[in-house]
């Protein structure tokens, strides 16, 4: 049998492109529950630049630029999922300009060459005084803390 949702049609899939802490390597004990929950698709990337912003990375969107690169997970059919990631990554749809990352969609470049529509979190602040990750992969050091 199927699920579906309150229509009586089959929910619609929800994708997430995770290049930071949202990684299953890299989730802090606070949100490790949440990460588990996701179902890895496969490894893609967006434009832009990554930033140390020491405890974590952030992500500045661009159509043109280097690539970020992270992996793409499915969604389960469950609101308090998408919840609990906004709570973590400081994200208040109700004040936007106020949030540490934006929640946004992007289409995400597969590995496999296929594209799909995701949503990824954005850094929302000041730039200056991080260090850009040329490799545009987030590598956690051993003795940072969490958030």
């Amino acid at each position: 049998m199927t699920s579906q949702n309150r229509n009586g049609r089959k929910p619609r899939k929800r994708y997430l492109f995770s290049y930071g802490t949202l990684l299953p390597e890299h989730a802090p004990r606070e949100i490790a529950p949440t990460v588990r929950r996701l179902r890895r698709v496969g490894q893609g990337f967006v434009r832009g630049k990554l930033y140390d912003l020491g405890d974590y990375p952030g992500a500045v969107l661009t159509r043109n630029g280097p690539l970020i690169r992270g992996l793409v997970f499915e969604l389960p059919d469950d609101p308090s999922v998408l919840e609990q990631l906004d709570r973590y990554e400081e994200f208040d749809s109700s004040r936007p300009n106020g949030s540490l990352f934006v929640r946004k969609r992007r289409v995400v470049n597969l590995q496999n060459g296929k594209k799909i529509v995701c949503w990824i979190y954005a850094y929302n602040g000041s730039t200056d005084t991080a260090s850009p990750l040329p490799s545009g992969r987030y590598r956690k050091a051993k003795n940072r803390a969490s958030r």
